[in-house]
């Protein structure tokens, strides 16, 4: 199975186009978005390309490919323009018999190393968003921890850059090639 993450879109119609450009261009089977959809925030600048409308219809155009949990800046109006559901703040997926939770990250706090995290099997995945900060980290537990960053207003120092998955494989890419180098969920012994 192959599948990208992103996160916090914050509204940028010229990330959005290069997000689902990348994304038809990976094959990838889904897109699994970690909030911050539409709405840029009180604390951000103005994203390049802000269009929140034009967002909504590229979207909109993917729906049937799109998974998606609901960011700070995401509103019930936002759903009400949306053809897909976005609302959940959590959900759990099942991907390569390991068991994935994805959330956008605000309620647990910019540490995924705190103790309100969920309890999670070792091997698990955690995916989040919310800090603009991409991460492939493993936890002392052996939980994969996976921040795609920010497609639209990275922080950091970074370049926009969102994941794909695939055979085990977490590689974080920007929209001009891999940025780090690629994580292994089987490869390195994590029970």
């Amino acid at each position: 199975m192959k599948l990208m993450i992103a996160s916090d879109l914050h509204g940028s119609a010229t990330a959005c186009k290069k997000l689902l450009d990348a994304f038809t261009a990976s094959g990838a089977e889904r897109l699994i978005l970690l909030g911050d959809l539409l709405y840029h925030g009180p604390r951000n600048d103005l994203p390049e390309g802000y269009d929140p409308k034009a967002v909504i219809t590229m979207l909109s155009e993917q729906a049937d490919n799109l998974f998606c949990v609901r960011g700070n800046c995401d509103t019930e109006v936002d759903q009400m323009v949306l053809p897909f559901p976005m609302m959940s703040e959590t959900a759990l997926l099942f991907v390569d018999d390991r068991t994935w939770f994805a959330c956008h990250g605000h309620r647990k706090g910019a540490n995924p190393m705190e103790k309100e995290w969920p309890n999670l099997p070792m091997g698990s995945v955690v995916l989040f968003g919310h800090t603009h900060i991409p991460m492939l980290e493993r936890s002392p537990r052996g939980v994969i921890l996976v921040n795609p960053g920010s497609v639209s207003i990275p922080k950091g120092g970074f370049s926009p850059s969102y994941v794909l998955y695939e055979d085990s494989v977490f590689r974080l890419m920007g929209f001009d090639g891999e940025l780090w180098s690629p994580m292994k969920l089987f490869g390195v012994p994590i029970y």
